[in-house]
Order: structure tokens, then C-alpha cells, then sequence
């Protein structure tokens, strides 16, 4: 069922009385955060509690010659200096791989570096101390001798014989590799009337945390326990690696995540020093507490993005695309980051790229190569905005070839709306889009004849501007870590129980990073139940708490913890009728509950107050009748089954000028269309997309991690890493297409990775379109700097 539409309507599964679902109710912790009382691991403090500071490889690459750790723990405050080799007894290392990725590889990762230090800002001793200012005092007076190594830097280089392996044991420096093809590409490439090729270039950058990483351990010896406060998007899966590589069972830990200071994808990964922490906390047998400052979190929170693709396009000249190719490479760092890997970007851009296009012809190579600069992992939209980049870039510079104008290129080329289910070249299932109406509907919101002409009139006046287009395919369910022998959860649980008062408990498997979780998880039990939203408490990241889920990632938390949540609502709506006709002597089925309280479904007659049911429940069974047991608690699990991926998909357009003199680009508006099915809270969605827009404009225009030859990052700072900023955005309009899975009652699909997959490509075209009349060479490297725009104006041709 398809509505174009902002608001969706007429959902029958979900015709409610007073429900919540499509309507913008605030967040429940809106108040508290808002108040400055959100709590936070950093305001986690525990008696007895130490600090940790680490001493960190000032080398790229270098073997450890000497720790000499005497004047550090002589110096005040210190409890203990712990080298690699000493907490090695404690933890034992990992390998980040997955079975299911054919053939990738990874040398054991420690906690603390015991023999070589393999990039800038490794862990090579730890420090702890009675407060982080002493604790990192301390550090400066570790003394360690390296033995400096060569370092592999340029991933172009990383497989050639004379280049050094990183891991001798491994053979070489090739961490994974993926080859494709579909239909026949050669043949589509011959029957092609133009061909076009170029390379894209996509720059290595992070996610800057508002709250940088953080974790407390407190290891109990007395009931042999360990608890563990972090800020982590996943709790279950940490708790499964702390236990593993502990020695404990799964029992003995607690994760309990907080409030969260964003994530975006960051936070979903183990690092070497929270396993350092977790693992000092019990060799110490008292809380240890390390909180990562912006220094090093530049070097050493996951990077993205660092691929360089050669790409190829085939077109007929009425506009049909007969072939896609690609080349992947991409340099991860030292290690595949654990649990999740470090090929899974890479594996993703063979997925997606030419996703929503009919061409059946596609040829595909990645390449993934160990150097030795920061650990490479999955980021907010894991390689959608290179693989949709590649594709709509390669469609613009067809249509430009052919002389077609870009919007009709991509209409000839779509998968119709009404042929769904369809499958793309790589494989992939597509359940039900709507790119042809999503395509629609932003062209009438933008006025795309009128810009046409606005941007011809300016042309004559030496103003240029540009219209960039963008297709996307986002959102992959959380159908995936399972089956490569990762214990990440697909599924999603809610326990929702109904209080002596009649107020309502729900406790989720996922977690609230900031994007809104606990209001969405609300409306659902609220909506389902049948009681006022503020009667609704969720209960979030606790392992001790709140049934096994995979948590945050993955734009999972709608359209897996929202119908987890749903579903568990409905089903203690049933149990508490189930009382209440018990109570009432009437058919459970004639009985419903509107606004908290138990009524006539027929005619609305209130029957009796959800806090009457629950006061004879818990404090008066003995009047109820014999044989019947009340259950005042259900829960209730869900996971995607009929496909393995729940899709969304989008449109994009940017419009915006480029100052000749300076290369300086001027963001001047920038529209969204969005499908992500069921929108259950309009406001948080098109803030998620908004945000997720920014952040994908600072991967097109801004963010990038420099390095130099010798695997130094240049610009591992605030000063001089660049992020958007408030100023420099356009206005963001947001518009909706509703298709709901029918794989769930609810229909949701995803939402937070939409906007950052569709806006690096988006305004990368619109660049090129308003160079184009000018006759530079299309950028196709990443950020688009003032410096790149200059250069390619200069090398226009007359």
C-alpha cells in the first residue's frame, strides 16, 4: 500500500482509538535532558574507583623494545602501571573475522600492544591512578623504546611484493576481497552507444561524538560479578565479548548503558582499551573508569569511508543503462575490527551499487588491505553513501554524456513502483519501493522546471548553480552478524507489565542514543495498550533488566524494537481483559481499553479503571474466579522473516552556488523524499533525516582524516578537523512517500541512516552540474574542497 503523503493514513492494522502512531509526541526524557540531568557514564562514580590513562604509540608502525614503568609508579596517586604482556593473563585477544565473508582474515588483537605498536595512538601500557589528571601524569613517565618499522600507508601499494605485511603470518596484506558478476557486462558494455569512466575518491573520516567514548568496570570479587557502565549501542554484545575474553560466563556480567551522546555507528564496536578497562577492573578487584578525551579519540575511535572506486556506465542513447563495473579498494588499518569486521563497508558497495536501477549487467571487484594508520569500521549508513555516490554520479555523468536531462535518465531506469517484489544485479530482495513516486513528489517540491530556468537565467549573469539528484537504497535489516558466527542478536525484545497503579512498564532490548528510542517505543505500548502515553515508562539499556536484543544500529529501533514493543502491548492488553472479564463476568472479546480504562469495545461505556484490575490482581486474587490465573506481563520478540533486508528508499536534490573566484560552495536548499514505511513520529523522523544530511555534507564538503606517508594523522584535532557547522546549512525540507512492510503489523521500516547515505553523492552532483557549462572535468574526489573546486576550474578546457 502506497500513500504520497507526509502523514501516513488508513492503516488499518493500526486504527487504534487515540493512537499515537503518526503523531509528534515529545521525547520522555525531554525534561530531564533538558534540565542538565542526564546521566551519563562519565557521571558514573563508584567507591574505590581509579582512573585509566594510556600510553600511546607515537608510531605508525614500531616494535617495543623496552617498557620501563618505575618512576610512573612511584608518582603520586598511582595504583598501577600494566603493560600488555601483564594483562595478558588477564584477557586473552580476539580476531575480528565472520564466516560468512569468504576468505577474510585478521591477526589476534590484544588489549595493550605486547610485542609492535601497528598504528599511531595503539595502547602500549596502562595506567591507572586515583584520578585521571594523575593517571595521565603518570604517562609521561613511562619510558618506552621502539624500534621504528616501516609503515604501510597507501593502500594502492599495500598488495605489491616489495611492500612489507603488516602480519607476516598472514601471507600478505589483503585482509578480504569480494568478486561479482552479474548478467554479461561485456556484452552491455558493446551494446552501449557512450561509456563513461572515472575514479571516485572518498576521504577517511570519523564520527565525533558529542560524548567521546566511556566505560566504568567494577569487578565485585565477592559475588564474583562484573557490572559495566558504558556508553555502547549494543549492551548484549558486549556483555557476550566481556565474558568470552574474561574467562566468565555470561551470568556474571551486567552491562548497563545510560544516556548516550550519540553514536552513529561508533559506539556499536569493542575497543581495545574498554577491554583493557573491563580487564584491569578485575585484575585490580576494584572500578576502573576510563573516559576518552577528543586527542585520542581522533585516533582511535573507528574511521570511515577510505575507498577508492573505478567506475564504468554503459548507455544507450534513449537513456537505458546496459552496464555497471566498479574496482574497489580500501585500506582498513592494522586489524578487522571485532565483532563486526572491517569488510563489511566494502561488501556493502558490492551490494548496493546500482540498487534501484533495472540494468541486470554488473561486474564488481573490493579489495580490503591492511596499513598501518587507525582501525577501519562500520559508520552511520555502512557503505551507502559510497556505493549510491558511484552510482548516481556514474547516472549524471551518463545523462550529461547522452544529452539527457538527469531526472528523465533515472525515470527510464528505476524499478517501476508497481513491479515489486524485485530483485537487483548483486541479489538483493526488494520487498516494495516507491522511487518513481518519491522521484515525483520532489520535483513537484522543488519546482524543478522553475530552478531549471532560474539556474539558465543566472548562468547569463555569471552566477552558477547547481541541481544534483540522488537515488537511494537504505536501511539492510539486522539479518546479518548471526550467520557469520557473531552472537549479535537480529532479533528484538519488549516486557511490558502493567503496575499496581495502571501505569505501564516497557523494557526494551534496544538502547536511546539520542535518537528519540524511548518516545517511539512509547507511542507503540501506548498505541497498542490503550493508555495515555505519560502513563508509559521505558525501561532501556540493562542487561539485567530488559530482554536480549541486538540494541541500536542499523536504523533497527522502529522497525524491530517498535514492533517488539507493539506486539507486547497487544498481547498484555489481552491478559489484563482477560482479568477484567473475569472480574466483570463478561466476554473478553466485548471489552476493550481506551484511555486507561477498561470500556464496552461496541459503545465506549467505561467499565472499570486500569488501577481497580490491578489492585484485585496483585491484592485481592482470592475474589477472582477459581482455576483463573491473571498475568499483569507479556512479552514479546520480533525479527524480520519473509526478507532478509528491510529496504527504505529516498530522493535527494541540492541546490546550491559556486563562487568562481574563491571554489567556495554556498549551500542554498536541499529537499528529501523518504520511504521509510509506517512514520510513527513525523517531527523525530525528519529530525533524524535532517541530521543524518549534515552529516552526510560534512563527508562531501568538510570532513577528512589526514595523514602523511609515514601513517601520521595531521589534523587530529577540533581546530582542524572540519565538521559542518550550523551556519554553513541549507534549509532542509522533508517530504514523505509511506509503503509499509508487510512484515510487521506496524509497517516501519528505518529512518536514521537515510539522510547521510543520499547527501555526499546528492551534492557532489549538483557541483558538477553547475562546473559543467564551464568545461572543467568532473570532481569526483571527497570533501569537495574550496582547493579542489579552484583546481578543476583551472584546468578547464576552451
Amino acid at each position: 500500500m502506497k500513500i504520497a503523503d507526509d502523514q501516513p493514513s488508513g492503516l488499518t492494522a493500526l486504527d487504534r482509538p487515540n493512537s499515537y502512531i503518526g503523531r509528534s509526541v515529545p521525547r520522555p526524557n525531554l525534561t530531564r535532558l533538558t534540565q542538565g540531568r542526564g546521566q551519563y557514564v562519565t557521571d558514573v562514580v563508584l567507591p574505590r574507583m581509579v582512573h585509566v590513562a594510556f600510553v600511546r604509540s607515537p608510531h605508525a608502525h614500531a616494535r617495543i623494545a623496552r617498557i620501563d614503568t618505575q618512576q610512573a609508579r612511584m608518582a603520586r596517586g598511582v595504583v598501577a602501571v600494566v603493560t600488555g604482556a601483564e594483562l595478558g593473563q588477564v584477557i586473552t585477544p580476539w580476531v575480528g573475522v565472520l564466516t560468512h565473508l569468504k576468505g577474510i582474515k585478521s591477526a589476534p588483537q590484544h588489549a595493550i600492544a605486547i610485542e609492535r605498536a601497528c598504528w599511531q595512538g595503539e595502547a602500549v601500557c596502562a595506567v591507572v591512578a586515583k584520578s585521571r589528571a594523575e593517571a595521565e601524569d603518570a604517562c609521561a613517565l613511562v619510558e618506552v623504546d621502539y624500534e621504528v618499522l616501516p609503515a604501510v600507508t597507501d593502500p594502492e601499494t599495500a598488495l605489491d611484493a616489495k611492500t612489507p605485511v603488516i602480519h607476516p603470518e598472514l601471507g600478505d596484506n589483503l585482509t578480504f576481497e569480494r568478486v561479482l558478476n552479474a548478467g554479461d557486462v561485456d556484452k552491455g558494455f558493446a551494446e552501449a552507444d557512450a561509456v563513461v569512466e572515472t575514479t571516485f575518491l572518498f576521504g577517511r573520516h570519523t564520527g565525533v561524538t558529542n560524548e567521546p567514548r566511556a566505560i566504568v568496570a567494577d569487578w565485585n570479587a565477592g559475588e564474583q560479578r562484573l557490572t559495566v557502565y558504558q556508553g555502547t549501542q549494543a549492551p548484549h554484545m558486549t556483555l557476550n565479548l566481556f565474558a568470552k575474553h574474561l574467562g566468565l560466563e555470561e551470568h556474571q556480567i551486567r552491562v548497563v548503558t545510560k544516556d548516550v551522546g550519540g553514536s552513529f555507528g561508533i559506539k556499536v564496536h569493542i575497543y581495545a582499551d574498554e577491554m583493557a578497562t573491563v580487564a584491569l577492573s578485575k585484575l585490580l578487584k576494584r572500578p576502573v573508569k576510563f573516559v576518552a578525551d577528543r586527542l585520542e579519540s581522533f585516533v582511535t575511535d573507528i574511521h570511515a569511508r577510505d575507498h577508492r572506486v573505478n567506475a564504468k556506465i554503459g548507455v544507450k542513447r534513449d537513456g537505458t543503462i546496459t552496464a555497471f563495473a566498479i574496482d574497489d579498494l580500501t585500506g582498513i588499518g592494522p586489524y578487522s575490527v571485532y565483532p563486526r569486521t572491517s569488510g563489511i563497508e566494502a561488501n556493502q558497495i558490492v551490494n548496493l551499487v546500482g540498487g534501484p536501477y533495472t540494468c541486470a549487467n554488473y561486474r564488481a571487484c573490493a579489495r580490503v588491505v591492511f596499513q598501518n594508520k587507525n582501525v577501519m569500521c562500520q559508520y552511520r549508513a555502512v557503505g551507502h553513501p559510497i556505493a549510491t555516490a558511484v552510482t548516481e554520479g556514474l547516472v549524471e555523468l551518463a545523462a550529461a554524456k547522452i544529452g539527457m536531462d538527469a531526472a528523465e535518465i533515472r525515470r527510464r531506469n528505476l524499478f517501476p513502483d508497481d513491479k515489486y517484489p524485485a530483485v537487483s544485479a548483486a541479489g538483493l530482495k526488494f520487498e516494495c519501493l516507491s522511487h518513481h513516486a518519491s522521484l515525483d513528489k520532489i520535483l513537484r517540491m522543488m519546482d524543478y522546471d522553475g530552478l531549471r530556468a532560474e539556474q539558465a537565467r543566472l548562468r547569463k549573469e555569471n552566477i552558477h548553480r547547481g541541481i544534483g539528484f540522488f537515488i537511494e537504497v537504505t536501511n539492510p535489516s539486522a539479518a546479518f552478524y548471526g550467520v557469520g558466527g557473531a552472537r549479535i542478536s537480529s532479533q528484538d525484545g519488549a516486557t511490558v507489565r502493567l503496575d499496581a497503579t495502571g501505569a505501564v512498564f516497557c523494557h526494551s532490548g534496544v538502547t536511546e542514543q539520542g535518537q528519540g528510542a524511548e518516545a517511539v517505543l512509547a507511542q507503540c505500548v501506548a498505541s497498542s495498550f490503550g493508555v495515555p502515553i505519560e502513563r508509559v515508562r521505558v525501561v532501556t539499556g540493562d542487561t539485567d533488566n530488559t530482554p536480549y536484543g541486538g540494541g541500536t544500529w542499523a536504523s533497527r529501533a522502529a522497525g524491530i524494537g517498535g514492533e517488539a514493543a507493539w506486539q507486547a502491548g497487544k498481547a498484555l492488553r489481552a491478559n489484563v481483559l482477560a482479568a477484567a472479564a473475569s472480574i466483570l463476568q463478561a466476554d473478553p472479546q466485548a471489552l476493550d481499553i481506551r484511555g486507561g480504562i477498561v470500556v464496552d469495545a461496541d459503545s465506549g461505556r467505561e467499565r472499570m479503571p486500569l488501577d481497580e484490575v490491578a489492585r484485585i490482581v496483585y491484592f485481592r486474587p482470592d475474589t477472582l474466579p477459581p482455576g483463573f490465573q491473571a498475568e499483569l506481563m507479556a512479552t514479546r520478540h520480533y525479527v524480520p522473516r519473509a526478507y532478509p533486508f528491510a529496504f527504505t528508499n529516498g530522493v535527494q536534490a541540492s541546490y546550491l552556488e559556486i563562487d568562481i573566484g574563491t571554489g567556495e560552495v554556498r549551500l542554498l536548499k536541499h529537499w528529501c523524499v523518504e520511504d521509510c514505511g509506517t512514520v510513527i513520529n513525523p517531527q523525530l523522523v525528519d529530525e533524524q533525516i535532517r541530521g543524518g544530511i549534515v552529516q552526510g555534507i560534512g563527508a562531501v564538503l568538510f570532513e577528512h582524516c589526514l595523514y602523511d606517508a609515514q601513517g601520521q594523522m595531521l589534523n587530529a584535532n577540533m581546530m582542524d578537523y572540519l565538521v559542518p557547522m550550523a551556519a554553513e546549512m541549507p534549509d532542509i525540507e522533508i517530504g514523505h512517500v509511506v509503503t509499509p512492510t508487510a512484515d510487521s503489523e506496524l509497517g516501519a521500516k528505518g529512518a536514521g541512516e537515510a539522510g547521510t547515505a543520499g547527501a555526499p553523492g546528492c551534492v557532489m552532483n549538483a557541483i558538477n552540474d553547475a562546473l559543467r557549462p564551464l568545461g572543467t572535468a568532473p570532481i569526483t574526489q571527497m570533501p569537495i574542497t574550496p582547493e579542489r573546486v579552484l583546481k578543476a576550474l583551472s584546468q578547464t578546457s576552451d
